[in-house]
């Protein structure tokens, strides 16, 4: 099996015909200048013409944005005190919260996203580890309303409440020059994937989709996709999407969109009580792996080894155990919310060091 090094942040199909990766390529076309207004904090990738895509949950809304980001300089960022240092360079004060991060693989400089002051800012941080506010005001950009969206009202359901509308994005990925999205719509089954091309265009897809959960023991279509990764397996463009409490499923991406409901391979149940954060796909002594970090079972490193042919789980797995795809958790990388490949041999993460939010450089195992 051959899984290429394709990863959501900088992702366009190499293996495929040249038809279909031409669009990865020259200029963005259909931006504006005018401002983004972003109402809050969701995931963000690069497309592989140094585009930035960023999600806005709040609005349902995609934005691409020209960063004009063109120069960089070789670095291995390394900020002890993350937060402290946001405060200090930006004289932000008062609570700072930390949002995505992606970094940019035409330059390697790093982009977070921050909540502070009541605004949602973008940041720059160079290889010389210097943090710069990116000016939204104006700026060449586009934008794209989700189609159907939660409403943004919280409901009560048991003893939980819940507003929906904060998971109409919950990951987004440049494929194949479309971009793909994860996250709830209105509805009875509100699970779903969007795409739609890039530059935007109306023609958008969705898909509702379900999974077996394993640790559940039923097949379910109510909880969103939380991370997940666009790569070609044996070919096939596929999805690896990783769920709450925590099985790991694999979607067909030429099956999304040819019906209205569309259930993965449950390739991996991963453990309970457990949230995925995020997956990067690197290439290492000859073999592929999938990084993922959890909220609360670490950093896992996931073999692609027979992942083509690897059937669905069927039957439950109880008691926080694990079945399927085998991983390995790497106790060295413990704490890691966000990361982003680098290099090929180094992600930037952001990293949680007992109760201190650190950005730092680590080496890919």
């Amino acid at each position: 099996m051959h899984v290429s090094h394709l990863f959501r942040k900088t992702l366009c199909a190499l293996s495929l015909a040249l038809a279909s990766s031409v669009a990865c390529y020259g200029a963005p076309t259909g931006l504006t200048v005018g401002p983004v207004d972003l109402q809050s904090i969701g995931p963000m990738t690069f497309t592989e013409t140094g585009i930035l895509l960023v999600g806005d949950p709040k609005t349902a809304t995609v934005h691409a944005i020209n960063l004009e980001d063109s120069e960089g300089q070789p670095g291995s960022p390394k900020i002890e005190d993350f937060v402290g240092a946001i405060k200090s360079a930006l004289a932000i004060d008062g609570d700072v919260e930390v949002g995505e991060l992606a970094v940019n693989p035409e330059t390697g400089n790093t982009f977070v996203s921050v909540s502070a002051g009541g605004a949602i800012h973008l940041l720059r941080i160079d290889g010389a580890d210097q943090i710069s506010r990116v000016g939204l005001d104006k700026i060449s950009h586009a934008s794209k309303v989700l189609p159907n969206a939660p409403e943004d009202r919280v409901e009560t359901r048991g003893r939980r409440k819940r507003n929906n509308r904060d998971s109409s994005i919950t990951d987004l990925a440049y494929f194949e020059g479309k971009v793909m999205v994860s996250g709830l719509s209105a509805g009875d089954a509100p699970s779903r994937v969007i795409e739609f091309p890039f530059p935007f265009a109306e023609n958008t897809i969705a898909t509702t989709v379900e999974i077996f959960h394993a640790a559940h023991g039923r097949v379910e279509d109510g909880s969103p996709i939380q991370t997940f990764l666009p790569m070609m397996v044996d070919g096939e463009p596929s999805l690896l999407a990783g769920y709450t409490c925590t099985p790991l499923v694999r979607f067909s991406v030429n099956d999304l969109g040819e019906s209205q409901k569309v259930r993965g391979t449950t390739v991996a149940e991963l453990g309970n009580r457990n949230q995925p954060l995020d997956m990067i796909v690197y290439e290492k002594d000859g073999s592929t792996s999938i990084l993922l970090s959890n909220s609360a079972r670490g950093v896992m490193k996931i073999s692609t080894d027979g992942l083509e042919s690897r059937a669905s789980l069927t039957e439950r797995v109880s008691g926080g155990g694990t079945a399927g795809q085998p991983f390995e958790t790497i106790d060295s990388l413990s704490g890691v919310k966000q990361m982003d490949k680098l290099n090929d041999q180094h992600a930037v993460a952001l990293i949680d060091d007992k109760g201190r939010l650190a950005l730092q450089t680590i080496e890919l195992p």
